[in-house]
């Protein structure tokens, strides 16, 4: 599975999950460093990559859009983790949802559970 790191998470982060022989590219190495959400979305789509973030907008981008991908992992309440507890909290989510998220799906991780929504988001 290829991951497209957010620039709300650290470079380091990228670093450790490839270190953890996962496919780890951080925004800022490709050139998306200060870009919109919606160019890092069309991005992920096009290289197939899913899209780790701490960022919460790209669950309403991808309804606005109604498509199956690309798929989202989403730290919540992670601020206070450090990069290292970061990319150990993705690795084992990872473990759990990653047919979920090559199928398509957002997944909302925090260090006590994951929440996963399939794509397409439906309107309610």
């Amino acid at each position: 599975m290829k991951l497209l790191i957010d620039e709300n998470l650290s470079p380091r982060v990228a670093a450790l999950l490839r270190d953890a022989g996962q496919e780890a590219v951080h925004v800022t190495t490709v050139g998306l460093g200060r870009t919109s959400d919606e160019v890092i979305l069309r991005s992920a789509d096009d290289g197939g990559s899913t899209i780790v973030t701490a960022d919460a907008d790209f669950g309403t981008l991808l309804a606005l859009r109604g498509t199956h991908r690309p798929s989202v992992l989403m730290l919540r309440s992670s601020d206070h983790l450090t990069p290292d507890q970061q990319a150990e909290l993705i690795t084992a989510a990872i473990r759990h949802v990653e047919a979920e998220l090559e199928r398509g799906a957002i997944a909302s991780v925090t260090p006590e559970r994951i929440r996963l929504r399939t794509l397409p988001i439906a309107a309610d």
